[in-house]
């Protein structure tokens, strides 16, 4: 029913949105806090202070992922995001004994409150010139109303005031600085400069909440804002947005190149990641959704998988630090052959090698790029994951090599029966079953639609 033809959007005070794109953006939130929870567990068992308030944090945070993609009215978007992300700025700090946890959470901190005044100034700009805090509203606010519009030549009329309206200067600086703020919170290029530093320092289990949580929410908001809009038909936005995702996808994939620490190569290959996202909306506008989202799920369970594994390797409350440097995974195979096992089928998808969940994503964003004779961005995705093969393949081969006589740190020899471990190796699991049998995902992807009036009737064009 949710996911169903017959299924009808409730909007809810005029702030929020539920339709099936809400739900299944929600569902992919929720259990990817679960799954960072589970990593929590094991990771601050051994913590002397209080453990209970990580989780409470967490709660609201998702809480605030949840309303994101239900946004849409400016109001609830920026509520909603600060709701998200204030919780994060304690999650990223709660292990402030070590130092670099505390460094991260003043770094995003400082970070996303420069993103958020960006954000206010640009939603100020668009409501100075239209009156209305609705993005979804705007194509009430000129000539013909969309209830009007029955034919497609007066369609296409419309499209085009529609393009006009939406041209203004003032209407095009506040929404540039929108999607600008929204790239800060996504670690697009060139806005991503804390990712790194962010994600090293980060608590491994809070390095996958904000890896999966908070992007997928954010994203979720980003396509629900240019869709519902109408902001993807203005080609300025959409030259903005292709340079943002041809400089991630470049800057992404060549400094994760020169990186010896794990979780900073899982945060540069991010930037890359979104950067491929990118271009399946940039390519298909609003007939994207189905690439967009099979896309979330697939990053989402490798990125689960993949910092699961460093976060289970971790043991910094007995006198040893994160499981960082690559040096620390040296010979894994031959103390713990199932986790390297793990982590190498992460590596593999991540790489978008044939059947693995990662493979599908890619392929559905190629498909999206080369059907509309997007033949650059094509190229990109191809030209990003042939870089991306290197350095994912670096940290397999260091696995299996040679290991040391004493190695410096090590997963727990019951790693597999904890909560944590079975939620990675499910993980695993999933990523090898959605790339040999993915219609399931697809299916239920492509279902999963923004009921906005202006999508329906530019669905109705296709």
């Amino acid at each position: 029913m949710m996911f169903g033809g017959s299924f009808a959007p409730s909007n809810v005070m005029n702030m929020f949105v539920v339709d099936p794109f809400t739900l299944f953006y929600q569902f992919i939130a929720v259990v990817a806090a679960l799954a960072c929870c589970t990593l929590s567990h094991a990771y601050i068992e051994t913590y002397k202070d209080n453990r209970e308030e990580l989780y409470i944090l967490m709660l609201i945070s998702v809480t605030g992922a949840m309303l994101m993609v239900a946004s849409s009215h400016y109001a609830s978007f920026f509520i909603s995001l600060e709701l998200l992300s204030i919780p994060v700025y304690g999650l990223l700090a709660y292990t402030h004994q070590r130092g670099k946890s505390l460094e991260a959470g003043v770094k995003y901190l400082v970070l996303s409150a420069t993103a958020s005044a960006i954000l206010l100034m640009g939603m100020a700009y668009v409501y100075a010139y239209t009156g209305t805090l609705s993005f979804t509203d705007f194509p009430g606010l000129y000539g013909n109303q969309l209830a009007q519009v029955q034919q497609i030549a007066s369609l296409a009329d419309f499209i085009e005031q529609l393009k006009g309206f939406l041209a203004q200067p003032m209407i095009l600086l506040g929404s540039g600085l929108i999607v600008i703020a929204i790239a800060f919170k996504l670690s697009l290029a060139p806005f991503h400069k804390w990712t790194p530093d962010v994600y090293q320092g980060a608590p491994a289990p809070i390095a996958t909440y904000l890896a999966t949580v908070a992007k997928v929410a954010t994203i979720g908001l980003l396509v629900r804002f240019i869709l519902s809009s109408g902001f993807i038909l203005v080609p300025s936005i959409v030259t903005v947005l292709t340079v943002i995702a041809v400089l991630s996808i470049l800057v992404g994939n060549f400094l994760a190149l020169r990186q010896v620490n794990l979780k900073r190569i899982l945060g540069y290959s991010s930037i890359a990641h979104f950067g491929y996202l990118l271009i399946a909306l940039i390519s298909l506008g609003y007939a994207s959704l189905g690439s967009v989202s099979v896309y979330v799920v697939t990053y989402t369970l490798t990125t689960i998988g993949a910092f699961g594994a460093v976060a289970l390797m971790s043991s910094p409350y007995n006198n040893v630090d994160e499981a960082e440097s690559l040096a620390d995974y040296r010979g894994l195979f031959w103390r713990r052959p199932v986790l390297t096992a793990t982590l190498t089928v992460m590596m593999l998808s991540l790489a978008g090698i044939p059947l693995t969940a990662g493979f599908i994503g890619k392929f559905m964003v190629v498909i999206a790029a080369v059907t509309t004779e997007h033949w650059f961005l094509a190229a990109m995705v191809v030209v990003g994951s042939g870089i991306g093969l290197y350095y994912y393949l670096r940290v397999m081969i260091v696995m299996y090599m040679t290991p040391p006589d004493n190695p410096r740190i090590d997963a727990v020899d019951h790693w597999g029966q904890k909560v944590g471990g079975l939620m990675v190796l499910g993980a695993a699991a999933l990523v090898l079953i959605i790339g040999v049998y993915p219609d399931p995902i697809i299916n239920l992807a492509l279902k999963s639609e923004i009921l906005s009036p202006l999508h329906f009737l530019m669905s109705q064009q296709h």
